[in-house]
């Protein structure tokens, strides 16, 4: 099996929108936060709700793929999500100036891959409780 049918690009995209949609807001906010009130409680809070969106994204992207690898789409919906967003944060300190925080990216990094594996975990077992989405149930019940 070659690396391009491994992947489901249609749930990686999904999952990946997903993700974007609610874990870069929160992210954002954390860091701007962070830059102009370093003290603030909610920094904190704004980065598990972030977490919170790439493992949702994860979770989206392992229960709608069709390859049998969940746990492996959540990872890499998760893990390409953030170092996507990344890249443009990176080249956005660059162009201001600044320098960017590479010890805080890798252990972001970190984190966000476990939410990716958690989000993986949660989307195999909807599958594996035959719990499908919307999609795969109406492609099920066309074939029979």
């Amino acid at each position: 099996m070659t690396a391009t049918s491994t992947f489901d690009r249609a749930a990686l995209r999904q999952g990946a929108s997903v993700a974007l949609v609610f874990a870069l807001p929160f992210s954002i906010g954390s860091r701007l936060l962070a830059d102009h009130s370093p003290g603030s409680p909610w920094i904190a809070v704004l980065w598990l709700l972030a977490l919170g969106g790439f493992a949702l994204g994860a979770g989206i992207a392992s229960w709608t793929q069709r390859s049998g690898m969940p746990l492996l789409h959540g990872m890499l919906c998760a893990s390409g999500t953030y170092a996507a967003a990344q890249l443009v944060f990176v080249v956005i300190r660059l162009v201001r100036g600044g320098d960017p925080r590479w010890l805080a990216m890798l252990f972001t990094f970190t984190a966000v891959l476990f939410a990716g594996l958690v989000g993986g975990g949660l989307g195999s077992l909807l599958q594996h409780r035959g719990i499908m989405p919307s999609s795969q149930r109406i492609d099920r019940e066309e074939t029979r």
